[in-house]
């Protein structure tokens, strides 16, 4: 069977000598490179051709989570795995928008590690059940979120829509009301009762809302 080829990189030369240990007494894999910064990382990478990297995030020169962005721009089908100290949900949601395809913390057990790099060769992601609910609660988080802008939105009729995208457009109150045959005390009228349902503040407050939620093209 084809060994899987590794590189490892990690600023602890103690922590990479464990994995390069744990690693060489199975024949499933096979540590191709290793390197101690993320600048080694990317500038080496390209000369072993390895099938999986493991790279720790917080490292000199160029954390992981930078260096695996700068490879995967070159190397978009090299498969990487986070094994890290950190298990926040910056670290965690960071490492998956660069590309990692798993993120284990550095305490799990040597068959996870194995299982999960496997896995990972083999097409798939690995997250452990720790890590899977940092993720599943950011998504539930994101989703929550979203469902009140939604809800802010669908409380506006299709005229309060409308003065919306109007004023972020940079119209003034006289213009919206000139280009829609309307009192300016209707805009008004109108303004005031988004700022309201929307819970803003000022007419810029309209403007940024709208930026945020994609009401209107930059």
């Amino acid at each position: 069977m084809e060994k899987i080829r590794v590189f490892l990189a990690d600023d602890h030369k103690l922590f990479r000598d464990g994995i390069r240990s744990l690693l060489s007494a199975s024949n499933e894999f096979e540590i191709v490179g290793e390197a101690s910064d993320g600048l080694q990382l990317v500038n080496n990478i390209s000369k072993v051709d390895p099938d999986i990297i493991i790279t720790d995030i917080s490292m000199p020169g160029l954390n992981g989570i930078e260096a695996i962005k700068q490879i995967l721009a070159e190397k978009k089908d090299l498969k990487v795995l986070i094994l890290s100290m950190y298990d926040n949900e910056d670290y965690v949601l960071d490492s998956i928008r660069a590309g990692a395809k798993g993120y284990l913390p550095k305490d799990v057990p040597a068959e996870e590690l194995c299982l999960a790099l496997k896995t990972i060769a083999g097409g798939k992601e690995y997250f452990n059940s720790s890590i899977s609910d940092i993720v599943v609660k950011s998504i539930v988080q994101q989703a929550r979120v979203q469902s009140g802008r939604s809800v802010k939105l669908q409380s506006l009729t299709d005229r309060e829509m409308e003065i919306v995208k109007l004023i972020a457009e940079g119209l003034l109150s006289k213009e919206i009301a000139d280009k829609r045959s309307i009192s300016i005390h209707t805009v008004d009228t109108h303004k005031t009762n988004i700022m309201q349902k929307l819970k803003l503040k000022s007419s810029v407050d309209i403007v940024k809302y709208a930026i945020r939620h994609d009401l209107i093209k930059l």
